[in-house]
């Protein structure tokens, strides 16, 4: 019942960010079964992709 509230309020603390902030947001989680569970403002594909060809230092 905690891991359920705490990961629906996360993401809905990542989609009021998106919103708020007019950005992109990917969150993924893993649970201890290794379910994944995500989410994503826009298309998770593209975001991820972005991420993964960005070249600057980024912090973590």
């Amino acid at each position: 019942v905690t891991f359920t509230k705490r990961k629906f309020g996360l993401m809905k603390k990542a989609y009021e960010l998106s919103i708020l902030c007019d950005c992109e947001i990917a969150l993924i989680i893993f649970n201890s079964a290794n379910k994944l569970f995500q989410y994503a403002s826009t298309d998770m594909d593209k975001i991820l992709l972005k991420y993964t060809e960005y070249n600057e230092p980024h912090e973590s």
